[in-house]
This record gives structure tokens, C-alpha cells and sequence, in this order.
């Protein structure tokens, strides 16, 4: 409840803020990727793209890198996960396994294997 409160009280104002500035920012820019382009070279005013435009492709290029860097920050931590959730597993398997030979009768623990579902 309180992820759901504070996410509508930072992402309305953001969107809102995000609104606000495209509009104010419709004017057209000249866009160039040649740093030792000359003044002279550069297109005539009024062609381009809109400054708005711009800004937000440039922030969700930073957005989509900054997903692809943490995601291969974490790459670590996901195979750790992967090896540990293999591990349960065989030795959740061996224990059933051991079980099934031993064919121990319900006791006290039986209901305590049956409560924390180890069975």
C-alpha cells in the first residue's frame, strides 16, 4: 500500500513536470554528431528536431543502458541463486528418497515434516 502512495505521489508530479517541459521546449534544434562540423555547415534554423524529442530519447537511452549495466552487475548473484535453488532441490530429492527406503512410521516428527511441508 505505502509502494503504491509514494510511487502516485513521485510519478504524477514527474509525468506532469515531464509534460510541462515539452511544451515549453517545442522549438526546433539542429542536430549534429560531427563535433568538428563548422558553424557554416550546419543546416539552415527551423529544421531539425524538437528539443523535447531530443531530451527524452537521450534519457531513455540512459534508462535502457543503466538497465543492461545493472543487469549484467547482478549476473553474479543470479547464478548463486541458480546453483543454491539446484542444490535445495537434489537435496530435497535425497531426502525424499531417503524416506521412501526407510519407510519410518508416522511419529511426532511426521507432523512437524507435514507443517513445514517436507514431505
Amino acid at each position: 500500500m505505502i509502494n503504491r502512495i509514494v510511487g502516485w505521489v513521485v510519478l504524477v508530479p514527474l509525468c506532469l513536470g515531464l509534460i510541462v517541459f515539452a511544451l515549453a521546449n517545442r522549438h526546433f534544434v539542429a542536430i549534429n554528431f560531427n563535433p568538428f562540423a563548422t558553424l557554416d555547415a550546419a543546416p539552415a534554423p527551423g529544421y531539425g528536431v524538437p528539443m523535447f524529442i531530443v531530451l527524452y530519447v537521450v534519457l531513455l537511452v540512459g534508462v535502457l543502458l543503466g538497465g543492461i549495466a545493472t543487469w549484467f552487475a547482478q549476473g553474479h548473484h543470479r547464478r548463486s541463486e541458480k546453483h543454491w535453488r539446484r542444490e535445495a532441490h537434489l537435496l530435497n530429492t535425497e531426502l525424499e528418497g531417503m524416506r521412501k527406503t526407510q519407510n519410518e512410521p508416522k511419529g511426532p516428527l511426521a507432523e512437524v515434516d507435514d507443517l513445514l511441508e517436507l514431505r
